[in-house]
């Protein structure tokens, strides 16, 4: 068994660990370490505890020293002189013209670095902006491609939920989230309602996964087989009865608050029955307005019915010939020669 300490060097950062050695060391204090990156400022939030060899990552490192007030300060001073090489940056992608989006800057505890993170959506040929930021800076230089995920966590925002996304709050790492977990909840697969601002599936989608695994290997993919009623759907219809809320008035168990909000339910439920009866006896005229049309225009129809097959009934008359009159003839020159 070692003893370890751990520490997170960003809000919501994964959790390394370390070695304390002899150092008095609690949850809560910040704390110099060294890193890959150099010498960096953390902050303890695993107090010191025993685990096994291989649940450490080798050669454990050793925290060097408590933190003081010169490097509170020092980190303060390192934010403002990052913010102003962002503002430097960003000109110099533009000078460049490189398709990249620079999302954040920052200065290592001891000025012998300073990271630039951007998004891309592919390789960037980034050398020359390198050359460009060293001469201003007068430091080593490092550019790092991240994903949209990692800006999420960067920037932060409110998710549809309308709280603070989790991988800006809580989310040490993000772990992997598949369209098969939202099809196991019954959720909708509409893109826009499952995923988070970053474009991806939204990482809440892993926190009942397990559960509703687990569900339906013990009851099946259907539910529970004979119960009939799911436990919200009789909720719901228990609420849907009359005189629901006037009942519950009755008991004696009933606290003074939850007894007002019940006389207000009461009160509520009457109106809403008015206004059910009214919206019913519309409807009722509407129905019976529709059956009078809808027969008047049966009789409208079968009147008009009548009369073609009257018409068709009838047998129809020939038209009177008219009498053609004799045509004369001409007479011959022989019977005139006999008659004279």
């Amino acid at each position: 068994m070692i003893t370890v300490v751990g520490v997170r060097f960003k809000k919501a950062g994964k959790i390394y660990y370390f070695s304390p050695g002899d150092l008095p060391i609690a949850a809560g204090d910040n704390c110099i370490v060294e890193t890959a990156r150099g010498v960096e400022f953390g902050e303890v939030v695993v107090s010191p505890k025993q685990v096994t060899q291989d649940e450490v990552v080798q050669p454990l490192k050793q925290v060097l020293r408590l933190a003081t007030e010169d490097d509170h300060r020092q980190v303060e001073e390192n934010k403002i002189r990052a913010q102003k090489a962002f503002d430097i940056g960003l000109q110099k992608i533009s000078e460049h013209g490189l398709p990249m989006k620079l999302v954040d800057t920052e200065y290592t505890l001891d000025d012998s670095k300073l990271i630039f993170y951007f998004t891309a959506d592919g390789r960037v040929d980034f050398r020359e902006l390198v050359k460009d930021l060293a001469s201003i800076f007068r430091t080593r230089i490092e550019l790092r491609q991240i994903g949209v995920r990692d800006e999420a966590k960067m920037i932060g925002g409110l998710g549809s939920c309308g709280r603070s996304l989790c991988c800006a709050t809580f989310l040490g790492e993000f772990e992997p989230v598949s369209i098969k977990m939202a099809k196991q909840q019954n959720l909708s697969l509409n893109p826009a309602k499952i995923s988070g601002i970053c474009g991806r599936l939204m990482c809440c989608l892993r926190y009942e996964a397990d559960i509703y695994k687990e569900s339906k290997q013990a009851f099946g993919a259907d539910g529970c087989p004979g119960c009939g009623v799911v436990a919200d759907e009789f909720f719901h219809d228990l609420e849907s009865q009359e005189d629901y809320y006037s009942d519950l008035l009755k008991e004696d168990s009933i606290k003074e608050v939850d007894y007002q909000m019940l006389v207000e339910t009461a009160e509520i439920e009457k109106q809403m029955g008015k206004r059910h009866t009214e919206s019913n006896n519309k409807k009722s005229r509407s129905k019976q307005d529709k059956k009078t049309q809808s027969k008047k225009q049966e009789r409208e129809a079968e009147s008009s019915n009548q009369k073609s097959n009257e018409n068709e009934a009838k047998p129809r008359r020939r038209p009177r010939r008219k009498k053609r009159k004799p045509k004369s003839r001409p007479k011959s020159n022989q019977s005139k020669g006999q008659k004279k």
